[in-house]
Order: structure tokens, then C-alpha cells, then sequence
């Protein structure tokens, strides 16, 4: 990987808290270091892995911690007080958090409640929102549109040109990681070329969404470099003019210090 022609990334969505991870996790993040990235934003999925989000973010400063109950799995009531809690202290976000309504064994209603609720909590922190938007961006639209001074971004967007453009008009980013990298990914390609690149998060949703040629391997922050290569090869910008963007956008969205840039380690 020394060999990689390096620019500042950020990897603005890395479940680098989870398991799979264990054991070889800063053999993995000096992997990443090699190939330009320099923070990464962790997100956690639920009150049980708060304090794992958190104390992971304490031992490496350049990881950041949102928290945030994810709509596909099983929350109560008392941990949106938990949740309010740990936005309280050191939240970077409220993520990842929406809904998603691919299976119909999924409450509705339930996670409709969650998500209005942690959208309230957004913005009394005055937080970003990091949103998961699976088959209901429409749903996901309608409710960031009823509230005021909601920001974020809406993470591994699948909506159309027409969501898309309402996204940024409410003043959300749209989430690019692994699934660009496919070739029978023709609408987000599209999309991806058609709209400004300040629309863009760059994201590997690591140890999920592994890239075209990588798939049944878990997914690692390092494989941000080929993201960018694959974003090189769809748009006329440079690697350097599209990694810049990419990390002016989480820097701006996110509040984070810009970093000098690293050397390959």
C-alpha cells in the first residue's frame, strides 16, 4: 500500500466498533493511515454499544463518536434517554438512525416514533443527523422537511435524481461508499456524476457494503482509497480536487479540524 498515491481522506461512516474488528483493529487503522485517511466517524446502532463507541473514540483521538438507535433492530423507550445522555457529552452526530422498510416484519410505527424522536434530539444538540434511508427516502424526506435547522446526511443514498436534489435543498449530503464501486450501479453513478461533488460524503459502512472484486470480505476503512479511484474514473476532477471535496464536506458537516496531512506510514 506504500506505493499509493495518498490524499487526506475521511471515512464518514465506519461501524469500527463491531466484532469483527477485534483483535486486528490498529493493524487495520495504520492500514488505513497508509492510504491517506484520517479520521474516521463511528456510529453506533443502539444503547448497547454506546459506551463501546465511546471508549474506542477516547483511546484514538482521530475517531469520532455519533450515537444514535437504528431502525432495524429493537429499542425502548428509556434509551432515547440514553442516548440523550451520551449526545450530551462528546456526540460528533446523531447516527445512525432513520428507517428502513425493506422487510414487512419490521413495526413501522415504531421506528417512526425512534426517528422522530432522535430527530428532536438533533436538534436540540444542534447535531448533524446520520440517516439510514432503505426503501423510505420518500418517508425520510417528509420528515426531516417538517423540522427546522435539521442537517446531516442521508447515508448510502439509493433515491432518485428528483430525492436527491430535495436532500440537498433541506440542506443534507448524500452518503457514496461501496456500492458505487459496482458497474450495474448505473443510477448511482449517474447521480453521482450529475450533482455537485459538495453533495458528497465518501464512506465504507465498514465491516458491510464490501467493493466490487472484495466481495465476502469484510470491509475495512482502508478500502476508502479505491472508492476515491472508482469516483476518479466517473467524474473529469482529479483524485487530489475530489479527495479534497470529499473531506471539506465532513470537516464542514461534522464540525471536525481539518488535519495536515499525513505521510504513507
Amino acid at each position: 500500500m506504500n506505493n499509493i498515491n495518498t490524499y487526506p481522506l475521511i471515512d464518514s461512516h465506519c461501524h469500527f466498533d463491531f466484532p469483527q474488528f477485534d483483535g486486528k483493529r490498529q493493524q487495520l487503522w495504520q492500514q488505513a493511515r497508509a492510504v491517506g485517511v484520517e479520521q474516521l466517524i463511528i456510529p453506533a446502532i443502539g444503547q448497547a454499544n454506546f459506551a463501546r463507541v465511546q471508549r474506542l473514540c477516547q483511546q484514538q483521538k482521530h475517531w469520532h463518536p455519533a450515537y444514535a438507535l437504528h431502525p432495524m433492530f429493537t429499542h425502548q423507550r428509556e434509551d432515547l434517554q440514553s442516548l440523550s445522555a451520551f449526545l450530551e457529552q462528546d456526540a460528533i452526530a446523531v447516527g445512525e438512525c432513520g428507517l428502513d422498510y425493506v422487510s414487512n416484519s419490521q413495526d413501522k410505527k415504531q421506528q417512526q416514533y425512534y426517528f422522530a424522536a432522535q430527530l428532536e434530539l438533533a436538534q436540540h444538540y444542534q447535531l448533524p443527523v446520520i440517516i439510514h434511508a432503505r426503501k423510505a427516502v420518500e418517508e425520510v424526506l417528509l420528515a426531516i422537511a417538517q423540522r427546522a435547522n435539521i442537517r446531516g446526511v442521508i447515508h448510502s443514498f439509493s433515491g432518485s435524481l428528483q430525492q436527491a436534489e430535495r436532500a440537498l435543498s433541506l440542506g443534507f449530503k448524500l452518503g457514496l461508499g461501496g456500492p458505487m464501486s459496482y458497474p450495474r450501479a448505473k443510477r448511482l453513478r449517474s447521480l453521482f456524476q450529475h450533482l455537485p461533488l459538495s453533495a458528497w460524503l465518501l464512506e465504507t459502512d465498514a465491516p458491510d457494503q464490501p467493493l466490487h472484486g472484495y466481495q465476502g470480505q469484510i470491509n475495512h476503512p482502508a478500502q476508502i482509497h479505491l472508492l476515491l479511484e472508482t469516483a476518479a474514473q466517473l467524474r473529469s476532477e482529479s483524485r487530489a480536487e475530489l479527495a479534497a471535496q470529499f473531506y471539506q464536506n465532513s470537516c464542514q458537516l461534522f464540525g471536525l479540524e481539518p488535519l495536515q496531512p499525513q505521510a504513507p506510514i
